[in-house]
């Protein structure tokens, strides 16, 4: 092996560049300067000046890392899971939902073929029917995830997400979700409202703060995951499949199926 020995102008001039921010990290430490480079990767996925600069403006998010790395529920048998989620509450306000405004569902299913049931399951998990759709910075949430080493490939479509939304004014830098940065009443992450989104009350904007706009997007999710209308959605059943592609946990996905059956009924 030969050994070169450098000059100390070359050794100066390769100490004169930036160090690179580091791909991921498991701490704050490297946040900052992680947004920089990020911002300026992100041009290549189509932001624009608003989003980078909400990216630029996000804080990390202690609570969003709390929350991931201190999740219980999914690890519940599906009787625990059910009783803990308060399945007997969404049930009987779900029926009251779909009883107080059945064109509404009924226009859904004529058009994705998407089940009531299956649409007010979801939105009752997910936040109790609109009665807390989150308190956590949405760019914050996402850049931290997005940051933190242990899923940065899979939320970082979703970072571009947000960002594009803001370019939009679908949300801004200041909106608020659940800790993991989703949005509205269904909880949509950010890249799926991107890719899914639907103007329900045609007002010209996607807002999933907006029942309507949420419960079209929430539909569509589902169709374009592959719903087949009239077919069931029970396990074993065609449907079941697509439940799955909502959320990964099987006791999750067990109960918006036996929720939803009994919403319906």
């Amino acid at each position: 092996m030969v050994f070169k020995i450098l000059s100390a102008a070359t050794v100066a001039a390769l100490l004169s560049f930036p160090a690179l921010a580091a791909d991921c990290g498991n701490t704050a430490s490297g946040f900052e300067d992680w947004k920089i480079t990020m911002a300026e990767e992100v041009k290549a996925d189509g932001v624009g000046k608003a989003g980078r600069a909400a990216l630029l403006g996000a804080s990390y998010s202690t609570v969003t890392i709390g929350a991931d790395r201190n999740q219980k529920s999914f690890k519940y048998s599906l009787s625990k899971f059910m009783e803990v989620r308060g399945s007997n509450t969404i049930i009987s306000m779900g029926r009251k939902k779909k009883a107080k405004n059945p064109q509404f569902y009924a226009d859904l299913e004529a058009q994705y073929g998407v089940p009531a049931g299956v649409l007010l399951a979801i939105h009752g998990m997910e936040t109790g029917f609109g009665s807390f759709m989150g308190d956590t910075n949405v760019v914050s949430a996402i850049a931290t995830l997005t940051w933190d080493c242990r899923r940065s490939d899979f939320f970082r479509p979703h970072l571009v997400g947000a960002l594009i939304l803001v370019d939009r004014g679908s949300i801004t830098a200041n909106s608020v979700g659940a800790k993991h940065g989703e949005l509205g009443h269904t909880q949509f992450l950010p890249g799926n409202a991107l890719t899914y989104g639907v103007d329900g009350n045609g007002d010209g904007k996607i807002d999933l703060t907006d029942l309507s706009d949420a419960m079209a997007t929430t539909a569509n999710y589902l169709r374009q995951k592959g719903w087949k209308p009239g077919k069931g959605y029970q396990e074993g059943e065609p449907n079941f499949a697509v439940i799955k592609e909502w959320n990964a946990a099987t006791v999750y996905q067990q109960a918006i199926a036996i929720m939803a059956a009994k919403i319906d009924r």
